[in-house]
């Protein structure tokens, strides 16, 4: 037998319990040190300490004169809000006597039970009036005497298993124990204080509230009750709370998540309890100097036993005990479980109250031997055990939580069994398909039930929260023991059962029963259905509302409260919808016309000659040079050789041809919108293919980019450094000493629909353009402003000042370059970058070299092509491993080389530093194209080391790029697709670097970025599309979307650690092997280059017109059939992908990896970045699996898992555009599907997340991050990281 596990000592507290004292000692205490401070503001009046203490004196002897004082119970029923309330309770704790709360609002039928059980000699109503009850009548008066640490303070009913309540006595040691523990957790380096207000917003009757009243009152701040009809309508607190400069807030999660989070600037305090709270709640609630709490505590241990500072992580704990409080999990014989497993909750120490009734105390607070306590409650709580804090996991039994109140289906289901025609009875809690929990009550009834009837008597004898929704049915279902299985009660339900049908529904009554359907998982099907008897509450009527504002945005909840009938709101909404001011496209997008399309294909025949001729170039001036040694190689003229290489291999001769075609092309075109397919829209394509295709903007050309630029008309000042293609209508203006960074996305145009915006760039002298920034057709930088990375400018950015966001908004003045000196720009450094340039674009071609020499005994002694052909294609495959291995040690040379020169800090850009640190990023970011089958693999993390980075066991990594020397990635992080982990920046002629890293088991989403200095700490994540936060502001397990980057809401998946993070030896060994297989699509790759070859140099043998004619469609042809073999291999390895998850340790995600290998490695470079935007890209994707309309203009290739794509009729997805299937979070391959409508449009740069829609004639513009789930309306205009309205008048 198995020893028990010990106790965990971080869950034991109990020998830290503070001082015995009592809340009169307490309280006295805060009067003496603080009298003229405010206590207590109700809106209407307002109370200092001294006016309280007074006030609640004069009560309590009033109730001395009553001979009531300790050991005596006092009822308190009071209108909530009002300062007679707190009046009430304070001067019976003075008294010595106990309070009994009930909710104002409570039936009286639950009142009676509550003074009648707790024996209460008096009750306190409305006016401070006391009532003697028959316990309290007939008495002498008494002096007023203080309460000892034993007398009880307080006591609360909760709901009862045997359908009556059940009260829980706390005395004064228990409770002052409970507000001094506290006082050692929240806010301890800048404790509470006068001058803070505490937002009172729970019943009296929920224990809760004690909390919110001794937050204020142990400290000298104000209690701010807020009037319950807000509180009822959970949005509308939001303001209250900014008008009330409310500061600390202690609340249940259900009503927190209704608030707007502008609404919490001021609280620096917000606890959480009550109920389970959601970690995507936990996460959005992070603000700098704010401190989020989440606390757990029965009313039968005092509030709160434990609790958690929320950093935003999952799992949300509940974290470990106060000091006092013991806590302890055990199994069903009592035994502690080991740490990581689950079990009931016990909880001991000095916060243990009592119930009234001895037998239910004896039975909850029994000895636990097995733990040696002489006194421990039992919860009925599951939660996991865990030394860094507990985990809540759900119930033991019957008692649950629901809106923050903890309740027993036992009490439900015997009020239900009082309802005249019930004859069996059950609750249960069920969740609907918008995942929100609903109390459900069961009945088999006879003749006499009448619903509506029952509705009102159990409103009568039950508090609002648990009259549940009705449902007839036919029989309950049992287990074997006869008791009813809750589990087993229908759900949906089939029908209404509340009320028949009568009438019938109008099209807008239906479309709001479908969303009550969804929400609160009710068959509607009369007029006069109500959404509350329904099971509606301030959460579903929240959702509800932001539904209902897809056709009137200025629908709040009040609406819904004044109108609560389907009928009355679908009337009122039919009235009020033609008063919206939803802003709404009328256009509708038509498909791109067949004749655009047919100019397209023919197009593509002249520009892959383009390319053509490229490979001719360098296949007449190598075929040259070998032939000395390979005399069956031809020969050509001097001056033949010396044209091609000028125009078509050497950088600014491909330059020059491409800004020549581009300037004719674009010849007369006017800034402005003109037709999608058009003949300006066909004339911008061509242009920009064919700086493609001369690889114009090639790595061996950028110390021309300026020359480029100026070429294609720009005008580009002195100083500047252009890291950025410029765009090819040569519409750039650049002041001198301007910077522009990386990735900087300037073209100029975007598609928007059924038109092309085309506009000039302006970018004033020293501004600074930060990296992956876009800068849409007509923005206008101002000298001397800053645009952060990733941002999107529309208009114009002030001069001196820093933008960013997406679209970029003001947010600092410009902090201007790092040193006050002038950086120096020696003329002789443009010629150690062209040195380097084109060293970097030459280790290629010295790697095709090394696997030629494995050749070269064969080729040597052939006679002819045909014969050295046959006599190598035996060891072509060893040639390729040679020559790809090469190029390998090659890059991890000349990094390691220039990693010599880079060290944290600021350098001239025009220095041997700049050189290496331009160099290194520019060289791996070409890596990742010529080695992508080591990248998003296993193997990937020790390339990494190779390079010189710093990372840990267990790191997944993708296609990242960064400068190895400076980053450090930490044990099991996850790096996704294009991720920039710590670039350069730009500034005055000056570049700089610093140091990055990534924590344990933080993730950074595909196209996430680290600006020089930032991490990401441990646990946390930067989604897709973001920027890391500033160093001082992140913390362990924070989540960032967006840049700037803002806190995340986010829920982490529990799945299999063997599949996720601790795989088996057997499973890495399974992955090492299919992965070996990425060497398929690389000798794929090979072969199909050396074909093309072949191929081209039998023309140019025969005749060198005919390979110019013919130079096109031979690359066209490769082209389809590398575009043949990735569709193969998709359909053979992969199949149809479906939604789902799959873990990262599967065999499904390392054959989607394979087959993404294929596509990157063939299809990709020989045919889908050729022909983005054509119907030839679309026929691929439709044979690939995705439903792609009729004229659709796809501007990217990169549809993951290509069957979960639907793009309608003429819809667009612009330039730079991922439409992202999948989500790779915690390490699971979430896929889903993306659906955009017919006509609608993604702007460039944007990204769509699985299982989200555009809906028809939808834009969303550019650099926008449409998030997981979303539904964008049909005609309307969306824009933003993550995205919201777009405001702006549509372009």
């Amino acid at each position: 037998m198995t020893p028990p596990s010990p106790l965990l000592p971080a869950l034991l507290a109990g020998d830290r319990a503070p001082a015995p004292r009592t809340l009169v000692d307490i309280f006295t205490a805060v009067v003496a040190a603080h009298p003229d401070a405010p206590a207590v503001d109700s809106g209407q009046e307002m109370l200092t300490y001294s006016e309280l203490a007074e006030a609640a004196s004069a009560l309590a002897e009033q109730l001395a004169e009553l001979g009531i004082g300790p050991g005596d119970k006092v009822g308190v029923r009071i209108r909530s809000g009002s300062t007679d309330l707190y009046v009430a309770i304070i001067g019976i704790i003075l008294a010595g006597a106990a309070y009994v709360p009930v909710d104002a609002d409570d039936p009286d039928e639950r009142a009676r039970v509550v003074f009648e059980e707790s024996a209460a000699a008096a009750v306190v109503g409305n006016d401070l009036v006391i009532s003697t009850t028959p316990v309290g009548q007939g008495r002498s008066s008494i002096e007023p005497s203080s309460p000892t640490t034993e007398d009880d303070v307080w006591v609360i009913f909760t709901s009862g298993s045997t359908g009556k309540p059940k009260g829980v006595a706390v005395t004064h040691r228990n409770a002052a124990a409970f507000v001094d523990a506290e006082s050692q957790m929240f806010l301890v380096d800048d404790p509470i204080g006068p001058g803070d207000r505490v937002m009172a917003g729970l019943s009296v009757a929920f224990d809760a509230s004690c909390e919110e009243m001794w937050l204020a009152w142990a400290y000298g701040a104000c209690l701010v009750p807020a009037p319950r009809s807000l509180v009822r309508s959970g949005v509308d607190v939001g303001p209250w709370l900014v008008a009330n400069e409310i500061t600390i807030v202690s609340t249940v999660p259900t009503l927190v998540s209704l608030w707007p989070p502008s609404s919490l600037e001021r609280v620096r305090l917000l606890i959480m309890g009550g109920e389970a709270c959601p970690p995507e709640l936990a996460a959005r609630l992070q603000s700098p100097g704010r401190e989020v709490w989440n606390t757990y505590g029965p009313t039968e241990a005092t509030v709160v036993a434990c609790g958690a500072m929320l950093d935003g992580t999952d799992p949300v704990r509940i974290g470990l005990p106060l000091a006092g409080w013991d806590l302890a999990v055990v199994d069903k014989e009592g035994h502690p479980v080991a740490e990581g497993e689950s079990g009931e909750l016990i909880i001991g120490g000095v916060g243990l109250a009592r119930y009234l009734d001895p037998a239910k105390d004896a039975e909850k607070y029994a000895p636990m031997p097995t733990l040696g306590w002489e006194r421990a409650y039992r919860s009925g709580d599951v939660v996991r055990n865990d030394p860094e804090g507990l985990v809540f996991a759900g119930r033991a039994d019957d008692q649950i939580k629901l809106g923050g109140r903890r309740i027993e289906l036992g009490e439900i289901d015997e009020q239900l069994l009082r309802v005249p025609g019930v004859v069996s009875a059950a609750a249960a809690v069920r969740s609907t398909q918008a995942g929100n929990k609903l109390l459900v009550g069961y009945l088999t009834t006879d003749e006499r039930y009448d619903a509506a009837h029952a509705r009102d008597l159990l409103r009568e004898r039950m508090p609002a929260a648990l009259v549940p929704r009705l449902a007839v049915v036919d029989e309950l279902p049992t287990r074997t023991s006869g008791k009813v299985d809750r589990d087993a009660l229908p759900w949906p339900l089939p029908t209404s059962t509340d009320i028949p049908a009568k009438g019938e529904l109008g099209e807008t009554a239906q479309w709001i029963a479908a969303i009550w359907a969804e929400i609160i998982g009710a068959d509607v099907g009369d007029p006069s259905d109500d959404f509350f008897d329904l099971g509606g509450g301030s959460l579903t009527a929240a959702q509800v509302v932001s539904r209902l504002r897809e056709k009137n945005p200025e629908t709040t909840v009040g609406d819904l409260y004044a109108h609560p009938s389907l009928g009355d709101l679908a009337a009122w909404l039919d009235e009020s919808s033609a008063a919206s001011t939803m802003v709404r496209t009328n256009r509708k997008v038509r498909p791109i016309r067949t004749k655009t399309q047919v100019a397209q294909l023919v197009g593509m025949i002249p520009l892959r000659a383009l390319a053509g001729m490229r490979w001719l170039a360098w296949l007449v001036l190598g075929s040259t040079i070998a032939h000395p040694a390979l005399p069956w190689l031809p020969t050509y003229p001097l001056w033949l050789v010396a044209l091609l290489a000028v125009v078509f291999i050497a950088a600014p001769g491909r330059m020059a041809l491409a800004a020549l075609i581009a300037r004719v092309l674009l010849r007369g075109v006017e800034p402005g919108s003109h037709p999608r397919g058009g003949k300006v829209h066909l004339r911008l394509w061509l242009a920009a293919r064919t700086q493609d295709e001369l690889a114009a903007a090639a790595l061996s050309g950028a110390v021309w980019f300026r020359w480029y630029a100026r070429l294609l008309g720009a005008k580009i000042g002195e100083g500047v450094d252009l890291h950025a293609l410029p765009p090819v209508t040569g519409w750039l203006d650049v002041g001198p000493g301007a910077a522009i960074e990386p990735e900087v996305d300037l073209l100029g145009y975007w598609i928007d629909g059924d038109l092309v915006h085309v506009g000039p760039i302006s970018i004033g002298a020293k501004a600074r353009i930060g990296a992956r920034s876009t800068l849409s057709p007509g923005a206008v930088v101002g000298r001397g402003a800053e645009v952060a990375p990733g941002s999107h400018v529309l208009g114009t950015v002030t001069a001196g000042e820093a933008w960013s966001g997406s679209p970029a908004e003001r947010r600092a003045p410009a902090r201007g370059p790092w040193s006050s000196q002038e950086a120096p720009a020696p003329r002789r450094w443009l010629v150690g970058m062209g040195v380097v340039a084109v060293l970097v674009a030459s280790l290629p071609g010295i790697a095709t070299l090394a696997g030629a020499a494995v050749l070269w005994p064969a080729l040597s002694g052939a006679d002819s092509l045909g014969e050295a052909v046959r006599a190598a294609l035996p060891w072509l495959p060893l040639a390729a491993l040679v020559g790809y291995l090469t190029l390998a040690l090659l890059v991890i040379g000349l990094t390691r080389l220039l990693a010599t020169r880079i060290e944290p800090g600021h350098f001239p850009v025009r220095s041997a530093e700049g050189l290496s640190i331009l160099y290194t990023v520019r060289l791996l970011d070409h890596a990742r194209d010529w080695l992508f089958p080591i990248y998003s693999s296993a193997f990937t993390p020790t390339w990494l080391r190779l390079l010189g980075a710093r990372v840990g066991e267990g790191v997944e990594a993708s296609t990242v790029l960064l400068i190895p020397k400076l980053v450090r990635v930490n044990d099991h992080a996850f790096l996704a697709d294009d991720t920039l982990v710590g670039s350069y920046e730009l500034g005055g002629g000056w570049i700089r670097v610093e140091r990055v890293k990534v924590g344990k088991r933080a993730f950074v989403g595909n196209s996430g970025m680290l600006a020089p200095g930032r991490r990401v700490p441990k646990r946390s994540l930067v989604a897709v599309l973001s920027a890391a936060p500033q160093r001082g502001k992140a913390k362990a397990g924070d989540s960032y979307i967006g840049s700037p980057p803002r806190k995340l809401r986010r829920t982490a998946d529990d799945m299999d650690s063997s599949r996720t993070y601790d795989p088996p030896t057997r499973l890495k060994v399974l992955r090492s092997l299919v992965e070996i297989c990425r060497v398929v699509p690389l000798l794929c790759g090979v072969a199909l280059h050396l074909a093309v070859g072949l191929t081209l140099l039998a023309l140019l043998d025969r005749s060198v017109w005919a390979a110019v004619l013919l130079a096109g469609p031979v690359l066209l042809v490769a082209g389809h059939l590398a575009a043949g073999l990735t569709l193969v291999a998709k359909w053979v390895l992969v199949g149809r992908h479906r939604e789902g998850d799959h873990e990262l340790w599967t065999s499904f995600v390392w054959r989607n990896e394979l087959a993404d290998t294929f596509t990157e490695v063939l299809a990709a470079p020989w045919f889908a970045q050729i022909t983005v935007g054509t119907p030839a890209l679309n026929a691929w994707l439709r044979l690939m699996g995705s439903r792609i309309g009729e004229g659709v203009w796809c501007d990217t290739y990169w549809l993951p898992e290509s069957d979960l794509v639907e793009l309608g009729d003429g819809a667009t997805v612009n330039h730079g555009c991922v439409v992202q299937t999948h989500l790779f979070h915690d390490r699971v391959l979430q896929m889903d599907r993306v659906v955009l409508g017919a006509g609608a449009t993604l702007g460039p740069n944007s990204v769509i997340l699985p299982s989200s829609s555009l809906g028809r004639d939808a834009t969303v513009g550019p650099v926008s991050l449409v998030m997981r789930g979303e539904g964008v309306p049909s005609r309307t205009r969306w824009i933003g990281n993550p995205i919201g309205p777009w405001e702006e008048e549509e372009a």
